[in-house]
């Protein structure tokens, strides 16, 4: 292992606690306008995983649940990013820690087209370190205009970039792995946390209209679903404001 998963915390204790677990991409780079959007509201929780390359998803929950007993946060609610939507199921499943509710951004039960997360995979192994560092800054040279007013949304987008390297992208390759072999459907048919669920309109890599009429058939905890019409797979980074609205109401009508 070439590091240790991280946890930083921001707010106040009293607040209500939303717990952050990143996409496919393992880190908090691409959550800042997100984060930002939230503050003062929750206290926001958010992980980077290591770059591991034989951590099972049970694995990534005992990280996950043992950061936070050190921090001694013993409840609340999780927000499972896409691949981390699979740990939030294997942390269901484990019944350690305290959720208080579920949250799936661009998250997904069993994904519908594993044959799409075996071509993710395969292409993983084979693109070459230097041109995904050439399709990287060719995003960062779009967010850095699309957010020039914001000097910790470049600075996160600097720090996205900085990360990935030729371990990251097997590590990216393992989790792709990870998910093709994994099916929580038997979680979510009998679990009693409840689920909400956000999505972007354009998202071809987790379809929403494969996702949403699986859950509402077959997962009775299931509370709303989402979909914001200018976001896409990305929901947090690409509709920051919108997420943020969305999910503190949940938070807040469960309170009532």
């Amino acid at each position: 292992m070439s590091e240790k998963l991280e946890m930083r915390v921001y707010g106040d204790a009293a607040l209500p606690t939303l717990i952050y677990l990143p996409g496919i991409h393992g880190d908090w780079t691409l959550v800042g306008s997100f984060r930002r959007a939230l503050a003062g509201r929750v206290r926001f929780v958010e992980f980077t995983y290591p770059r591991t390359l034989d951590w099972s998803l049970d694995d990534y929950a005992k990280g996950v649940e043992t950061a936070l007993a050190e921090q001694g946060i013993a409840r609340g609610w999780l927000l499972g990013e896409s691949f981390s939507s699979q740990v939030v199921w294997s942390l269901v499943a484990r019944k350690q820690f305290e959720i208080q509710s579920i949250v799936l951004a661009g998250g997904f039960v069993r994904h519908p087209m594993i044959w799409g997360v075996r071509m993710a995979e395969h292409l993983c192994g084979g693109v070459s370190l230097g041109l995904l560092i050439r399709i990287f800054f060719g995003y960062a040279r779009v967010a850095r205009f699309r957010y020039r007013h914001s000097p910790e949304v470049r600075a996160n987008i600097q720090e996205f970039i900085s990360r990935r390297t030729e371990l990251d992208i097997q590590a990216a390759k393992h989790r792709l792995n990870l998910i093709a072999q994994y099916d929580p459907r038997s979680i979510a048919q009998v679990g009693t946390v409840p689920v909400y669920a956000l999505t972007g309109l354009v998202d071809p890599i987790v379809p929403w209209w494969f996702v949403r009429p699986w859950l509402k058939k077959n997962c009775p905890a299931l509370r709303d679903y989402r979909i914001l019409w200018r976001a896409d797979h990305n929901v947090l980074g690409t509709a920051p404001e919108a997420a943020a609205e969305q999910i503190v109401r949940w938070m807040s009508e469960s309170l009532l």
